[in-house]
C-alpha cells in the first residue's frame, strides 16, 4: 500500500505502531505518521489532531512522526 500510496500521497497516516518494523520506510519516498492513543476511535484521536496540524507543516518523506498525547 505504501507503494501505491506515494504515487498520490505525501503523508501516510497510521495507527500501526509497529510499521516501522514492518516495513523499510526508506524504500518509500513518502513519510508517515503514527497516530498513539488508547484506541482507534474519533474521541481518542481528536485530541491528537492540534499536534497532526503540526507535524503536516514539517514532516519530510522517510521520516516517521509519532504523536501522542
Amino acid at each position: 500500500m505504501l507503494r501505491i500510496a506515494e504515487k498520490e500521497f505525501d503523508v501516510w497516516l497510521t495507527a500501526d505502531r509497529n510499521i516501522e518494523y514492518q516495513q523499510n520506510l526508506n524504500h518509500f519516498n513518502i513519510a508517515v505518521i503514527v497516530l498513539v492513543a488508547y484506541r482507534n476511535r474519533l474521541d481518542a484521536l481528536l485530541p491528537l489532531m492540534p499536534q497532526l496540524r503540526e507535524v503536516l507543516q514539517v514532516i519530510q518523506p522517510h521520516q516517521i512522526v509519532y504523536i501522542d498525547s
